[in-house]
């Protein structure tokens, strides 16, 4: 694993963004796994920034998202679909066809996560997946369990993610109870893997993600197993493992 310390948000940010841009320019028609949340909301404006330029070409770029709500219309501002639209989709010249998320509107639970693993399968994996890290230590929406989850599937969310995703709806009977999220199996089948992640209050799981044992109990720690992974974090998130 390459761990790289950037000063702050901003700094973790454009290092993150230099590697996916890195990979764009390598191979024009890579497949991005990308991920929702406001982590990585400054490597994407930093991206945007980079192609108004003219530093970056994304017409031949194609990309899965890691996860999106059930029962969410693409429409819902709240939807892992309109995130993507609003912060990156169509802020740069991406072909729309080549933009995957599982879709959330679909009630057959099994038929969808069977549709988002073969397309994923079909467009030769992922060449360069980007994580966030939970507090808890989940990646997508897998959360600490007994065993690690394999392919996308449709996942109960917690009582805790549910109230805290309150504040976003107007009343909590709109909150989403499920959502499709690939499984640990899924991302660990991606050729690189790039972990982001910011502030203090990621600190205690940056040290038992990274450097505690490996555990389905905290779900980030199965990527101690991938050969190719980086993980970019500011001082803050790397503040119990390197002074």
């Amino acid at each position: 694993m390459k761990i790289y310390k950037a000063a702050n948000y901003k700094e973790m940010s454009r290092k993150a963004a230099n590697i996916l841009s890195a990979q764009v320019i390598m191979k024009p028609n890579c497949v991005l796994g990308l991920a929702t949340g406001s982590t990585p909301i400054g490597t994407y404006e930093q991206l945007v920034e980079w192609y108004r330029k003219g530093d970056l070409d994304f017409s031949e770029v194609t990309t899965v998202n890691l996860d999106e709500y059930k029962g969410l219309p693409v429409t819902n501002d709240q939807s892992y679909y309109y995130f993507m639209h609003q912060h990156l989709f169509d802020l740069v010249n991406i072909n729309p066809v080549n933009t995957h998320l599982p879709n959330g509107m679909e009630a057959d639970s099994e038929k969808e996560c069977r549709r988002y693993e073969e397309l994923i399968h079909s467009l030769g994996g992922v060449d360069l997946q980007l994580l966030g890290l939970g507090h808890n230590g989940h990646i997508g929406f897998n959360e600490p369990d007994e065993a690690f989850e394999k392919e996308t599937h449709c996942v109960d969310l917690q009582e805790r993610t549910i109230e805290a995703n309150k504040r976003f709806f107007a009343s909590a009977d709109e909150v989403p109870r499920q959502a499709y999220t690939m499984g640990i199996k899924t991302i660990m089948h991606a050729k690189k893997i790039l972990v982001i992640v910011s502030g203090e209050d990621k600190a205690e799981i940056v040290k038992k993600a990274f450097f505690g044992p490996v555990t389905p109990k905290v779900p980030a720690s199965i990527l101690q197993m991938h050969n190719d992974v980086t993980l970019v974090a500011d001082e803050a998130a790397l503040s119990e493992v390197i002074r």
